[in-house]
């Protein structure tokens, strides 16, 4: 299989979840900055996927599958013995499904468009700002009561896509000074060889 990424990206979880369930990917980085974007091969990522936007997984047939939050549902049901996600049909599956729409809804898309934009004006910048604080805090304070992971005990396909996108947040100058179990649970992720792994292949700069 094949995962499309661009550095810096949410094309870091779904790496993370493959890496963690001993899956071999090939990645090809697109390069963003183009328009229109373009692959490592030189083609135009539109032909790929027409929302122009990672990740996008190829499969081994050659079918394409795009949306971070199910790209790290199916390769962690490659490998279920790695338990980055309960059983299909279980309340706990359906809870991972909770975290992985609320980070996708309530997180992911409020950094981005709006914090990656100046042109959105610092208005809508300092809105999206405090919006992401009060969803921070709901994840503080089940941290505190359930951690060290969203899940519990376990690390999941979850946690690859929160660290992702809370890793965003030096760079959309969003303060986490008021989280520290957040802070501390960014660190242990953060510690992960497969998380560092994938950092390193995708280009990132990792923590000292």
């Amino acid at each position: 299989m094949k995962l499309y990424y661009a550095t810096g990206t949410c094309s870091l979880s779904p790496h993370i979840v493959a890496l963690e369930a001993g899956i071999t990917l090939d990645i090809e980085r697109v390069d963003i900055f183009k328009k229109p974007h373009v692959t490592g091969a030189g083609h135009d990522f539109t032909k790929v996927n027409p929302n122009a936007y990672v990740p996008v997984l190829e499969l081994d047939d050659g079918s394409l599958l795009t949306e971070g939050a199910a790209i790290v549902q199916y390769l962690a049901d490659l490998k279920p013995e790695a338990r980055l996600a309960p059983a299909a049909g279980t309340r706990e599956r359906y809870q991972l499904q909770s975290w992985l729409n609320f980070i996708a809804t309530e997180l992911h898309k409020m950094y981005s468009p709006w914090l990656f934009h100046p042109e959105y004006g610092a208005q809508a910048q300092e809105v999206a700002r405090g919006k992401i604080a009060e969803r921070l805090a709901y994840v503080e304070r089940h941290l505190e009561r359930s951690g060290p992971y969203l899940m519990g005990e376990t690390f999941t396909a979850a946690d690859a896509y929160l660290f992702t996108i809370v890793g965003w947040s030096a760079f959309a100058k969003v303060d986490l000074s008021a989280f520290p179990k957040l802070r501390a649970y960014m660190d242990r992720v953060g510690a992960r060889p497969t998380v560092r792994e994938a950092m390193r292949a995708e280009g990132m700069k990792l923590a000292a």
